[in-house]
């Protein structure tokens, strides 16, 4: 970083006043560079600034409490953040130029543009003296001679100080305190593409999170196509470190109220509605993910601890009751659900939600049903259920002496979309989850909350035994007395 003392020698004194306030405040910054574009008119643009340099002072904070170091953003297009991206890179260079940036695309293409972008800025001659460049704020920093690659170079001084890359693309030898995800997805083709989406979520966790030296931080930028796509799965993953700054174009329809009419006026946003299909158009211009126009469930009841006294102003009595939906087919998932049963209420215990084997997926429900001590689990006898259901009950007796768990199966003969759709109220409001439970079972949390009223869906394992848990809560005595008259208890 260059010594602030040689800095102010180098300054010339007229201007010595808005240049030390540019080096200090990343707004002031883009006004100096193009007081045109960045505005106070854009109050927009201020507090994608402004929320950046917190981000990069350590002042921003998470969810959580803590200092922030994830920051995903979603603007609507053509607002300005790419272009102020470009200026937050040439600023945190200025202010150390110790910094190592990695920017990753969704392709080569535009990765090599952007890395362009920054470098070029910092590389920049003044000709007219009418307007400032980067040198005129940060006179000590510059690119390192002779070093004009397009995606990969370094400034005086430094080794290594920025790379850009396409989503996929190989990234060995270096590392980077600044990881910036630009727009990974390219379309809405591809963000409904299960494929791509896991391919993008392995290639993150697996090859970028690698390259993040500790205490870095890390920026997504992109439009909310699917809640499935790298932002929703980080803020499944990691609940609470998170800072979300989500800028729709228009922030009230009703009353024509626009985030930027300077740069999309009202009258312009009917226009494009009226020429995009519904779905698309609230995905790029409001953030709004195309799944979360469609999804069954709008939200989960959670719960921190257990009740201690009932409906009838005593202590309560609880019930442990279990649900298994077996996997039908090779692709399809097991689900077992075990809650405390409450004055009607369910109160999620566990949770096994697995595309393992069925003789690993035995051996577990088992064990779940012992060690949550379980009077009763209801296991779905269709398409080889019932072979399921005799094992579990054999493990239990020969491996845990386990008697106590009556095994009761469950003919379904019912549509299961139709089932779902009719307990979903139910299972929104009375069937109660950790508040943890996001983190605490991934898997089933966003097969929950992901699933869809109208088809798309994959899989619908999680909803369907979670439903069937519902129909207990319901009727479990009228089930019980069923079975156990001969129909399906063992």
């Amino acid at each position: 970083m260059a010594d602030s003392g040689i800095l102010e020698k180098l300054l010339p004194k007229s201007d010595d006043k808005a240049y030390k306030k540019a080096r200090e405040s990343f707004w002031a910054y883009c006004k100096l560079i193009n007081p045109r574009f960045f505005r106070d008119s854009r109050p927009h643009l201020k507090e994608l600034a402004d929320t950046l340099q917190a981000l990069d002072e350590g002042k921003l904070v998470a969810p959580d409490g803590s200092a922030c170091k994830r920051l995903a953003i979603s603007e609507p297009p053509r607002h300005g953040k790419s272009y102020t991206m470009t200026l937050f890179n040439q600023w945190s260079f200025g202010k150390n130029a110790e910094n190592r940036i990695i920017n990753v695309s969704y392709n080569e293409t535009l990765s090599s543009r952007f890395s362009k972008g920054v470098r070029d800025g910092i590389d920049a001659t003044k000709i007219d003296p009418k307007f400032s460049i980067f040198s005129d704020v940060f006179p000590g920093v510059r690119i390192r001679y002779g070093d004009a690659a397009a995606q990969m170079w370094s400034l005086e001084g430094s080794y290594f100080s920025f790379l850009g890359a396409g989503m996929g693309g190989t990234i060995t030898g270096v590392g980077c305190n600044k990881l910036i995800i630009d727009d990974p997805i390219k379309n809405h083709i591809e963000a409904n593409n299960d494929t791509v989406l896991a391919d993008q979520w392995e290639y993150f966790t697996n090859t970028l999170l690698s390259r993040v030296e500790e205490g870095g931080i890390i920026i997504i930028i992109m439009t909310r196509w699917n809640t499935r796509d790298l932002v929703g799965r980080a803020l499944d993953a990691e609940p609470g470190k998170w800072c979300v700054l989500n800028h729709k174009a228009c922030i009230n329809e009703d009353t024509g109220v626009m985030l930027c009419p300077e740069l999309l006026s009202f009258s312009s946003f009917k226009e494009k509605k009226k020429l995009t299909s519904p779905e698309i158009f609230l995905a790029n211009y409001q953030n709004e993910p195309i799944d979360a126009k469609g999804r069954l469930y709008e939200g989960f009841t959670t719960f921190d601890a257990l009740p201690d006294v009932g409906l009838d102003g005593k202590p309560v009595v609880k019930h442990v009751t279990a649900y298994v939906d077996t996997a039908d087919t090779g692709a399809d998932y097991l689900c077992a659900v075990c809650a405390d049963r409450i004055d009607g209420e369910a109160y999620m215990r566990e949770v096994i939600y697995t595309d393992e084997a069925m003789e690993i997926t035995e051996l577990a429900v088992a064990q779940m049903l012992y060690q949550n001590a379980a009077e009763e689990c209801y296991i779905e006898s269709n398409n080889g259920g019932r072979g399921f259901a005799r094992a579990v009950e054999r493990i239990l007796w020969q491996r845990y002496n386990w008697r106590r768990t009556t095994i009761i199966w469950v003919p379904q003969r019912q549509n299961k979309e139709a089932r779902i759709l009719t307990e979903s109220s139910f299972v929104q409001n009375h069937i109660r989850m950790p508040a943890d439970w996001a983190t605490r079972w991934t898997g089933y949390y966003n097969a929950m909350r992901n699933h869809q009223r109208k088809g798309k869906n994959l899989h619908d394992d999680a909803p369907d035994a979670t439903t069937g848990l519902a129909e207990v809560i319901q009727r479990g005595a009228a089930m019980r007395k069923r079975f156990f008259s001969g129909k399906g208890a063992r």
